[in-house]
């Protein structure tokens, strides 16, 4: 049976920490108490600065065929940062990244489905306006202008206001959304002429009593720390949000993980450790008659073992790192 490209990536990224001899939590906190913290940030960076010039590779060997690089991932994997990183090294190459946003095709919101509450339901596929969608990029792969549409979240329906769009023959358009490794999203369109990129945080570290870097906890806490210092949500909130945002991950996102020419792995061998200097305090913030409690203190339990960061180190980590997202002082 043929590994699955998730396994492949999750296994490189395995294997690339015991090339190192940084394989698990404990020697993690070795490196940074021997004082190889800033040494450690710049190691990982650099490797992600290859994976970003090797997808952006990729994308220029195909590009007279692949016109439109569509982009998806759970939540929190660093997919902002992650594209943004990779049009740069398109730009290095030649290519001119142009960018429409997948929330701009929402259908109006009198047509949004509902779930099975009653309540509108704007993760599922029928909120996108998949007739306009396929029409417009059809039209780009063709040679023709388009007017790209700007939806009015406050109004709830689609305006224009005079911004146009055309594919030049070293343009690539670049759009990200939790609909776009799913084939149902551009059934008109010729499935070839786009290049899939996967991007999620899939690290998995042996370290005391379980797995460290596990997928969903890593991610739920870069929300929780991005999201109190950007949206006004707490991470109580976050935390009570985090299973309904599961279930859309599990609905919409995971089950065209496999479509991905490539899998890009947003971890990083320091991002516990400087999770942990952010989140916990936030997480102690959480009492006891919370209903988001339990989960508080999974989460504390899970940071138990991991060394934190020194204020030092984090103040190395580069202004364009996917980190920078989520603890903020991003160039990009």
């Amino acid at each position: 049976m043929k590994e699955s490209k998730i396994a492949a990536a999750r296994q490189e990224y395995a294997d690339w920490c015991s090339a190192i001899g940084i394989d698990t939590i404990e020697k993690v906190n070795e490196t940074l108490a021997a004082g190889g913290g800033i040494d450690l940030i710049n190691l990982c960076e650099a490797r992600q600065e290859r994976k970003y010039a090797d997808a952006a590779d990729q994308i220029f060997w195909r590009r007279k065929r692949n016109r439109i690089v569509m982009m998806s991932g759970p939540s929190s994997s660093g997919k902002t940062s992650s594209s943004l990183r990779i049009a740069q090294q398109c730009r290095v190459l030649g290519l001119n990244p142009k960018v429409i946003e997948l929330d701009n095709y929402f259908v109006d919101r009198e047509h949004t489905p509902v779930d099975e509450k009653g309540e509108k339901d704007y993760e599922a596929l029928g909120a996108m306006d998949i007739e306009l969608l396929n029409h417009d990029l059809n039209e780009l792969l063709a040679g023709n202008v388009i007017e790209v549409p700007k939806f009015d979240f406050k109004a709830g329906h689609k305006v224009y206001d005079g911004r146009t769009m055309y594919l030049g023959p070293n343009d690539m358009l670049f759009m990200e959304g939790i609909h776009a490794l799913n084939p149902a999203l551009t059934p008109d369109v010729d499935q070839g002429t786009m290049f899939k990129i996967y991007i999620s945080a899939l690290s998995a570290l042996p370290g005391g009593e379980k797995e460290h870097g596990s997928t969903t906890d890593k991610r739920l806490l870069r929300r929780i720390v991005r999201d109190n210092r950007t949206r006004g949500i707490s991470p109580e909130e976050n935390i009570l949000r985090w299973p309904s945002v599961r279930r859309g991950e599990t609905r919409n996102i995971f089950p065209y993980e496999e479509n991905a020419d490539v899998v890009f792995n947003s971890s990083t061998l320091y991002d516990l450790p400087l999770l942990k200097y952010y989140a916990e305090p936030l997480l102690y913030g959480i009492t006891e008659a919370s209903p988001a409690y339990e989960k508080a203190q999974s989460l504390l339990s899970f940071l138990q073992k991991v060394t934190a960061l020194k204020p030092s180190e984090i103040a190395a980590i580069p202004p364009t790192s996917i980190m920078r997202e989520f603890i903020g002082g991003q160039t990009l």
